[in-house]
């Protein structure tokens, strides 16, 4: 009888601590497992939140502050655009489109994006996914909205619902435009994006709203122009946050930033969300590492765990290892036993580790998608996940050398002494 077979028969009289060693090892496996596949799969939609845009373009400041307010919509831009500005580049032969969006606004601490229906036709995110709805459809009139995901399941609203915006982007704004409503027209499929965040409206609805404030501050009472007033009048703004641009050809992308860059009549900046994403997540991604660190941890600890319960084990097993000597078995068949149960408790640990991470990517996405916006994709382990489970099952046959050396100083006189 091999060395193998004589573990798994020697195991099978100790199931009950086999099994629970097992799932110690399975536990920790599945969450180093799943920690990876988060880790990457956050990474890759973080890095992914905008997609198919070549740059993005704004007043001077740096790429990350640039990227933060045009995309997360975090923070405010340090000048405007001039809508003149914005016609004059657009126009550039090596531009195939653009899209202008309008910062200022906030809806209960959700920011307001004022921009046109080339964001539906343009936007792109993850693996070249266009924003598609949920519920309803894009703006076509002055005050309608379109809201992200998130705050429609947030705050229980649904299509043609009504909503009041206020100035500036606090939570508790006391400055209300309740003069001039707007109604939801649509709601945004979750995108595990910035958009799931934002309500979008008209850029002319973004000028109504103002149409009678003067620099910043609100209109005089019996001054103030109403909603239907507004309809009436000029509504081309005067100034846009920032821009996204589309080009003809990408080769052409250095040369359109470089222009951006030395434009002179005014101080513009314009990057490239690739890499400013990576840049940024370089800045963010320390808190992932740690995790993985922890998760590393908790498999040593498992490990350990795994170590403890054989050592404690070998003074209840030294008749069982007398015997196997007194039958012909030699040291070396002992030490070959004890690193095959370690072999056995890993390999069965892994893989019952395998089928508790992928239960919960099953068991967790759709709640993930619905609720969060995070997509998990479900896909075959890759390299990475595969050179998990071979660290785990040779740390724990080197791990089954302690007690296997153990085992084999072991005495056959010691083993059928009986000890009062």
């Amino acid at each position: 009888m091999n060395s193998a077979s004589l573990a798994l028969k020697s195991l099978g009289n100790r199931k009950t601590t086999a099994i629970l060693t097992i799932f110690s090892i399975a536990v920790s496996v599945a969450l180093l497992l799943g920690v990876e596949r988060v880790r990457v799969e956050a990474k890759n939609s973080f890095t992914s939140t905008i997609s198919g845009t070549d740059l993005i373009v704004g007043a001077r400041s740096s790429s990350i502050n640039l990227l933060l307010y045009s995309v997360f919509h975090i923070g405010n831009a340090t000048n405007n655009i001039t809508w003149q500005t914005y016609e004059e580049l657009s126009a550039n032969p090596a531009v195939s489109w653009t899209v202008p969006i309008a910062l200022g606004d906030s809806h209960q601490g959700y920011r307001v994006v004022g921009t046109t229906q080339g964001m539906f036709d343009h936007y792109r995110y993850a693996n070249d996914q266009p924003l598609s709805f949920k519920a309803g459809k894009s703006f076509d009139d002055l005050y309608d909205a379109v809201i992200g995901a998130e705050i429609a399941l947030a705050l229980g609203y649904s299509v043609g619902q009504p909503i009041t915006l206020s100035h500036g982007v606090e939570a508790a704004s006391l400055q209300e435009h309740d003069d001039k409503p707007f109604i939801i027209t649509g709601i945004l499929e979750p995108t595990g994006t910035p958009m799931d965040r934002v309500i979008m409206i008209s850029l002319e609805g973004i000028e109504a709203l103002h149409i009678d404030w003067a620099n910043g501050a609100p209109p005089i009472p019996g001054f103030n122009v109403s909603a239907d007033s507004a309809r009436q009048m000029n509504l081309q703004p005067s100034s846009i946050t920032a821009y996204f641009v589309g080009l003809k050809s990408r080769v052409a992308a250095f040369r359109y930033q470089r222009m951006i860059n030395d434009y002179r009549q005014e101080a513009l900046s314009a990057i490239l969300p690739g890499v400013a994403l990576q840049e940024l997540w370089r800045l963010i991604g320390s808190a992932e590492k740690a995790l993985l660190v922890v998760s590393i941890m908790v498999v040593l600890a498992g490990l350990i765990g795994m170590l403890t319960t054989i050592l404690t084990s070998l003074n209840e097993r030294r008749r069982e290892m007398a015997i196997l000597r007194s039958v012909g078995a030699r040291p070396g068949h002992i030490f070959a036993l004890m690193v095959s149960e370690s072999l056995i408790y890993a390999i069965a640990g892994t893989a019952l580790g395998f089928a508790l991470q992928y239960g919960l990517l099953f068991a967790l996405q759709p709640s993930l998608q619905q609720y969060f916006g995070f997509y998990l994709a479900i896909t075959a382990p890759g390299t990475v996940e595969w050179l998990i489970a071979g660290l785990v099952v040779c740390s724990a046959t080197v791990l089954g050398v302690i007690p296997a050396w153990r085992a084999y100083r072991n005495s056959l006189a010691d083993g059928l002494t009986v000890r009062l």
